[in-house]
């Protein structure tokens, strides 16, 4: 591989070669020379960056959350216009896109990885799985607030059931991800209880 190839932002290209590694070879085939080789650069350009592959993963995953994070924003300004349905069907599809369903199986199958994320973000849960469970409890009690949703609504499961459901719908992605209209379903009836008993 040349030596010389000079990278204008060396993380964020690694990052980005390491996601098309990701999605197209999948977790195993996930390793430092892959993802060097994806980025066209020379292996040491990784370890100038990061003290071992590992921490290269936990910056990856933890570039993801931030993006997630800055993604829910989108979801908390939907509050109180069009459908809580709708609104959570358009994050469910963005929180659960391509890249953060294949991470999530690294995190999974990596002890270390885990640890690290644990060093880094203290709390528990899965990264990526703790960002769409943050979004979607967020909206939900907001959209409480505002009546949409029943008074007596229980967030906590109706949060698990979204984040948990909305992430094995996703997962099987063969031969691609859900219709829209499959997602549309399923949102509605998790929250159907919750948004019919809410007052006049």
């Amino acid at each position: 591989m040349p030596t010389g190839v000079h990278l204008r932002d060396p993380r964020q290209q690694l990052f980005d070669a390491a996601e098309r590694v990701l999605l197209r070879d999948g977790p195993n085939g996930l390793t430092s020379r892959a993802v060097t080789d994806e980025a066209g650069c020379a292996k040491g350009v990784l370890h100038r960056h990061f003290s071992d592959f590992d921490a290269f993963l936990a910056g990856l995953v933890l570039d993801l959350a931030a993006q997630l994070e800055r993604q829910a924003g989108a979801l908390r300004d939907s509050v109180g216009t069009g459908t809580v349905a709708g609104n959570l069907t358009s994050a469910l599809t963005t929180l659960f896109g391509p890249v953060p369903l294949a991470i999530i199986p690294l995190i999974t199958f990596r002890d270390e990885l885990r640890a690290r994320l644990r060093e880094a973000r203290p709390g528990g849960g899965i990264t990526v799985l703790a960002e769409a469970t943050s979004a979607v409890s967020a909206y939900l009690a907001a959209e409480r607030e505002l009546g949409r949703v029943a008074a007596g609504a229980d967030i906590d499961s109706l949060t698990l059931s979204l984040v948990g459901g909305g992430h094995l719908l996703f997962a099987d992605r063969a031969p691609g991800p859900p219709a829209t209209a499959a997602v549309s379903r399923f949102v509605t009836a998790v929250i159907a209880d919750a948004v019919q008993r809410r007052p006049a």
